[in-house]
């Protein structure tokens, strides 16, 4: 079932396009008619394609990725940093700074210091600076908040950008397409559609057709997150239940010491049982014990090799026979 219908996109101004002067031949396919020099939009692709962005949307929200909200221009400052800002989306209402996308780590550097100006007022050091040194941070703070106030939470790049004017936000979809990020805009008749990855054929000057285009996409986005809560309340829900009978599982260290002392005792047991095997071999042992005997024998027959102590004797006898000389 299609989000909108014919007579509501009618009723929001939607179906009105641009000078046909101004028109961009790239948007003929969308265009239905001409009457009093201006451009009608085919209303029935609208509705194919509102369905097919929100959609996506949706998906992005359900997913947990955010999308950035791209509008600065008069007629769209307001109701887009509204509707963003209820879903919880980032936006941005002020200049585009240059390099927002393609030199994100700078831009965070910039949310950081906004952040660290916050805890000095907080933590009381603010008010110990001189009068000259609080008016330059007030300033740099309002400054920083008033260009990247709304994207302080955003702590990566975001997953998709939604853009009301292509003509007006070029930067900002030159920088998504070169970063490969999808695009979802609100194209008018003079705008060229090749750089957008999902085209809403609508009137994007009128506040009544923003209003009603942003309605739908953050409808879609609501519907997201609500889906995505419900699958992480399921998660939790089940996540106890299997980890309940895992902790009964889990033995007391009371009784783990009771299991490992008969693990213990157990090799004790089967010493008898490796004795048998020793008295057997006893007799095995005995025949080499026997045969290093046999080898020692001899070593004991070669006692008379000691003769050179028995010619010691003469000299005995050279020592009595001077005896009685010296008498």
């Amino acid at each position: 079932m299609p989000r909108t219908t014919f007579q509501e996109l009618l009723d929001a101004c939607v179906h009105f396009g641009h000078l046909a002067r101004k028109w961009n031949p790239k948007m003929a396919p969308y265009i239905f008619d001409q009457k009093n020099g201006i451009h009608i939009i085919d209303l029935h692709k609208s509705i194919v394609k509102i369905d097919e962005a929100a959609t996506v949307a949706k998906q992005f929200a359900r997913s947990g990725r955010k999308i950035l909200f791209v509008a600065t221009k008069k007629q769209a400052k307001d109701i887009v940093a509204e509707k963003a800002a209820a879903v919880g989306m980032p936006y941005v209402t002020e200049r585009w700074a240059g390099g927002m996308l393609t030199n994100f780590p700078t831009i965070r550097k910039a949310v950081k210091k906004m952040n660290t100006i916050d805890k000095m007022i907080e933590d009381g050091t603010f008010a110990t600076l001189a009068k000259r040194e609080r008016l330059q941070i007030t300033r740099q703070r309002a400054k920083l908040e008033k260009n990247l106030g709304s994207i302080k939470d955003l702590s990566r790049l975001p997953s998709a950008l939604f853009v009301i004017d292509v003509q007006k936000e070029a930067n900002a979809v030159k920088e998504a397409c070169r970063l490969n990020i999808p695009v979802i805009a609100m194209v008018d008749t003079c705008c060229d559609p090749t750089p957008i990855d999902y085209v809403i054929p609508a009137n994007d000057d009128a506040t009544k057709s923003i209003a009603y285009i942003m309605d739908v996409i953050c409808a879609a986005i609501n519907e997201g997150l609500e889906e995505r809560k419900l699958e992480k309340d399921k998660e939790d829900a089940e996540a106890p239940v299997e980890e309940a009978p895992a902790k009964k599982i889990r033995p007391r260290k009371e009784a783990a010491a009771k299991a490992e002392e008969p693990a213990a005792e157990a090799p004790v047991e089967e010493a008898p049982v490796a004795e048998v095997p020793a008295e057997e071999a006893a007799p095995a042992e005995e025949k080499p014990a026997k045969k290093a005997a046999a080898k020692k024998a001899p070593a004991t027959k070669k006692e008379p090799a000691k003769k050179p102590a028995a010619k010691k004797a003469p000299a005995k006898k050279e020592a009595a026979e001077e005896e009685p000389k010296a008498e």
